[in-house]
């Protein structure tokens, strides 16, 4: 019998329930896939899965290429753009919306499995893909701002990711005139206009 004694061995963190239930999901997911392909294997023949798994593996390969294609253009052009002193503009091309979104439909189309592939088609759909993208980006900012508020620096980091409105950064430095430390040369030029 113990009176309040602390235990020798700390007391691990409780498993999160995603990390409980995932491979839980993923071993249903894969004996869901494997059933299903022998369905259709037993409906048809084991000729028309072998098929439908190398047109799979064809047009998800196709998908990928073409948005790893896109996203490498978009690259280049920003680059490009930022070094012959143009403005960039995020907003302007709207075809470099998805890419990351379209790649995970492709890789979907790639994995064996007629769920997979029926989830990959469906996220090259781009209503689907903006509202994926939405729902992504909205859970995101959460789980930042609930990381923020639990981490003793929350208020700094918070600070760091503040952006202006127009999403431009002005760099610069700050000068303060104190007297008796002026120049004599009087009050200097603006860095830039």
């Amino acid at each position: 019998m113990t009176t309040g004694a602390q235990s020798p061995y700390p007391a691990r963190p409780r498993r999160s329930r995603l990390r409980t239930l995932l491979p839980l999901g993923v071993a249903a997911w894969l004996v869901l896939e494997i059933w299903l392909l022998t369905l259709v294997a037993g409906a048809s023949s084991g000729l028309v899965v072998f098929l439908i798994l190398l047109a799979g593996i064809v047009l998800g390969s196709y998908v990928i290429k073409r948005a790893g294609r896109r996203a490498f253009r978009n690259l280049t052009e920003t680059v490009q753009q930022q070094q012959g002193g143009g403005p960039v503009t995020p907003g302007a091309r709207t075809d470099s919306e998805g890419n990351g979104l379209t790649m995970l439909g492709g890789l979907l189309i790639v994995l064996p499995g007629l769920i997979s592939d029926a989830l990959g088609l469906l996220l090259l759909v781009p209503p689907v893909q903006k509202a994926v993208s939405r729902y992504a980006e909205r859970t995101f900012e959460r789980k930042l701002r609930e990381a923020a508020a639990q981490s003793p620096l929350g208020d700094a980091f918070t600070q760091a990711r503040m952006r202006h409105p127009d999403g431009k950064v002005v760099q610069g430095e700050v000068i303060r005139d104190e007297p008796g430390s002026g120049s004599p040369e009087g009050p200097r030029p603006p860095l830039a206009k």
